[in-house]
């Protein structure tokens, strides 16, 4: 995941166009904290799969009810799609997309040279550089694996709570109507030990809300594709990333009409996975992986928001001649009323000093006489 090189090494080893960032945590937390979560997830989505620790509720059933009397379509392996097939679809191909859709994308970079929309090449310690390649590859794969392990939790525990019966429940089933008493068709049967089939098909009959296959396939169609569409920016794929991601979509479509077809799931399973699929997918590249943009994004939607603040368009401002003339001409004028304004204050003032001593002059006079 990193390449440890000697301590002395000169910084000249790494590209020198290319960014480094400096980290000390980020690799005691990739293995005590996300490695740790990783395996809880892991280690739940096993008990919910292979064992009996969470158990299935036992829902009833109307006797000879015709929505749970569909034929028996055999093992999940003799599907059209079987799980084999659908497991290695939607853990192999997009492992292998983001392979060598980050290799490709990385070492155009490089040959163009084009660092500006490179991510860091992050030191750990004083040794250890992980390079931008390896960090989106591990991030991205390790997200879609994480999201992976918990749609199949999901899944399963909306399965071990509702206990919803599948087309066929009652054909592997197989109650004793006469030992039930069911002598009409609205009678509710609430017996757990009602069935007398294989008791391995009956819990399995048990588990169908939601649709396992249903929100696996669309989960690992929907990441692809907006992988593949926030990825390629390459000209002339107009229609061509379009055309990829329904095509993906589609085949996960198709996955869940295949589990109606074959009588066993019914639609609203088929619905309720694809909702848990798209959702999660959903979460995790929009608020996890920030759309597969990388570090710096944050930057570019920084500078995006300080464009956004500024005038759409900005041109110099010429002086106008006229303009020129005017101002100064109303400078003159302001320095003209400035100046009259002055004059008549010295004369009021001189005028006020004349009167004042004329008046001393009388008030002296009639004291005389």
């Amino acid at each position: 995941m990193c390449k440890i090189v000697p301590c002395n090494t000169e910084l000249k080893m790494i590209p020198q166009m290319q960014e480094i960032e400096r980290s000390y945590t980020i690799l005691y937390c990739f293995c005590f904290v996300e490695m740790v979560i990783m395996a809880g997830t892991v280690m739940l989505a096993y008990y919910f799969e292979y064992t009996d620790t969470f158990t299935v509720n036992v829902q009833g059933f109307f006797c000879y009810d015709s929505s749970y009397t569909k034929p028996y379509p055999g093992p999940d392996e003799s599907s059209d799609i079987p799980p084999v097939l659908l497991l290695s679809l939607v853990t192999g191909v997009p492992v292998l997309v983001i392979i060598v859709g980050e290799t490709v994308v990385f070492c155009l970079q490089v040959a163009t040279r084009d660092f500006e929309n490179q991510e860091k090449t992050l030191l750990t310690g004083d040794c250890c550089y992980i390079n931008p390649l390896v960090r989106r590859t591990v991030r991205f794969l390790g997200i879609y694996t994480f999201g992976l392990f918990a749609t199949d939790i999901f899944v399963n525990a909306g399965q071990v709570v509702t206990g919803n019966l599948a087309p066929h429940f009652l054909t592997v089933c197989k109650p004793n109507y006469t030992a039930l008493g069911c002598q009409q068709f609205t009678q509710f049967i609430t017996d757990a030990n009602a069935c007398t089939g294989n008791p391995d098909l009956v819990i399995k009959a048990r588990r169908t809300f939601p649709s396992k296959d249903a929100a696996l396939s669309v989960y690992a169609a929907l990441y692809l594709a907006m992988y593949i569409t926030s990825t390629i920016k390459a000209k002339g794929t107009r229609l061509a990333k379009p055309v990829l991601c329904l095509g993906l979509m589609c085949l996960a479509f198709l996955t869940g009409i295949n589990r109606v077809a074959e009588y066993r799931n019914h639609w609203s399973d088929v619905i309720a996975g694809f909702l848990i699929g798209i959702s999660i997918a959903i979460f995790l590249v929009a608020c996890v992986v920030n759309n597969f943009k990388g570090r710096q994004a944050e930057h570019e939607h920084w500078t995006t928001d300080n464009l956004a603040q500024m005038p759409m368009i900005s041109i110099p401002r010429v002086e106008n001649p006229l303009e020129k003339d005017k101002q100064n001409h109303c400078n003159e004028s302001s320095d003209e009323d400035i100046g009259n304004t002055n004059s008549f204050k010295a004369r009021f003032g001189r005028l006020l000093s004349w009167l004042s001593r004329l008046n001393r002059y009388e008030h002296k006079h009639k004291t005389r006489q």
